[in-house]
């Protein structure tokens, strides 16, 4: 029965004993594998031999100090084997002790952990490098958003030349509008921040447990992942910055970009709200104005959409139809959401009209749009009820190059 345990042990194990001073008085075959020596090589040798050279001396001090004191040492040691390489071992060294309690021998057992501590440094190193891009990020974020503050006063800027040329009253309409449009967008960008945030939570959670399962290849897609999202949320500053820029001249654009636009800047937004998009667009049309202006309008309207969906169950979709109608391009949104009352439909083109809490709206959004299609873009904007929702429909001149084509 002894000769069985003793078998079990060694086909599992790593074992060696040494004498009282150290030397090497027996191995067993996975002792000579993972070291790379002969049974020969190792009999009569200073366990020293294994020892790498990178573990400190006071390492092997305490250890000595510990098992001459007859105490069982458990510990993790790195070692050299012959061929140079690295290997580790979960280690523990047992002191025999002959019938007058002295210390005969000791036997220590052992088994590789080599692949679990190079892979818990790997983690290590990953772990401070997404330290070291969210230091960058951190500053990146810093500087976007001291160039958005810059951005804002060339904004307020415009908003002054443009309500100098209106009435009093339509100086405080621009001046308010812009402002709201501004901090609608600073919404959006938390929209669009907060999902990355979260999925970078879940990747570093992932990334946990990945390391402890020792899954080489999970841990390193997780981690590029994680990285792709960093990268990505940096971007996304820019993305606004360039949407809001207010030096944009008017030319020729195409419909169907400013509406992409529109939704790219929502898409998070529409996705927590559970909204539909149905598209059914020419992407040959093209128009003349600022584009951003047209994609602002859309951009309200969907919004528009957004709130009145909060009181609405089932499914929320909204429809989005540009087609070509003689020499205009005619851009359709209806949205299943219930439609307007009848009684205040007539009115919700008006400046400070709203159904909304004040918290919600200023009653400036239709209002602005309207000016937006007709003065900027020489347009017409029209809203109806459908049998299940609003509908707004858009017309604005064709450049003449898309008018001339057959």
């Amino acid at each position: 029965m002894f000769k069985q345990y003793k078998e079990a042990i060694e086909s599992s194990n790593i074992v060696s004993k040494t004498d009282i001073n150290g030397i090497i008085t027996f191995v067993n075959d996975e002792f000579c594998k993972i070291s790379g020596y002969s049974r020969e090589e190792l009999i009569g040798q200073n366990h020293n031999i294994v020892r790498h050279p990178d573990v400190p001396s006071s390492n092997f001090k305490r250890l000595w100090d510990t098992i001459l004191q007859k105490r069982i040492l458990k510990s993790t040691v790195m070692n050299m084997a012959k061929d140079g390489s690295t290997f580790y071992v979960n280690t523990t060294i047992i002191p025999i002790l002959d019938e007058n309690g002295d210390i005969e021998e000791f036997i220590a057992i052992r088994y590789d952990v080599t692949k679990e501590v190079l892979l818990k440094k790997a983690l290590e190193k990953k772990e401070r490098e997404l330290e070291a891009l969210n230091r960058t990020l951190e500053k990146r974020v810093a500087l976007q958003t001291q160039k958005l503050y810059e951005l804002n006063k060339h904004l307020e800027e415009r908003v002054r030349q443009e309500v100098r040329k209106n009435e009093e009253k339509q100086k405080m309409l621009f001046w308010q509008s812009r402002f709201a449009s501004l901090g609608q967008m600073m919404a959006n960008i938390a929209h669009q921040w907060r999902q990355p945030l979260t999925e970078l939570t879940l990747a570093l959670f992932n990334l946990k447990r990945a390391s402890q399962k020792r899954d080489d290849e999970q841990v390193e897609a997780i981690y590029s992942e994680a990285k792709f999202m960093i990268q990505n949320m940096s971007q996304t500053i820019e993305d606004f910055i360039n949407f809001f820029r207010p030096d944009k001249p008017k030319e020729p654009f195409t419909v169907s970009k400013s509406i992409e636009e529109s939704l790219q800047i929502l898409q998070k937004t529409l996705e927590k709200e559970h909204i539909h998009i149905e598209k059914s667009i020419d992407t040959t049309l093209r128009s003349v104005g600022v584009s951003n202006e047209l994609s602002q309008v859309i951009i309200n309207l969907l919004q528009n959409a957004k709130d009145a969906f909060e009181s609405k169950s089932g499914k929320k979709v909204v429809r989005i139809e540009v087609v070509r109608e003689d020499d205009f391009a005619k851009i359709v949104i209806a949205d299943n959401a219930g439609g307007i009352e009848e009684s205040i439909l007539e009115r919700i083109f008006e400046p400070y009209f709203t159904t909304k809490h004040t918290a919600k709206g200023t009653g400036l959004g239709l209002f602005m749009s309207k000016m937006i299609i007709e003065r900027g873009l020489s347009g017409s904007i029209e809203v109806k009820n459908l049998e299940d929702g609003a509908c707004f429909v858009i017309k604005i001149p064709l450049v003449k190059e898309c008018v001339d084509v057959v």
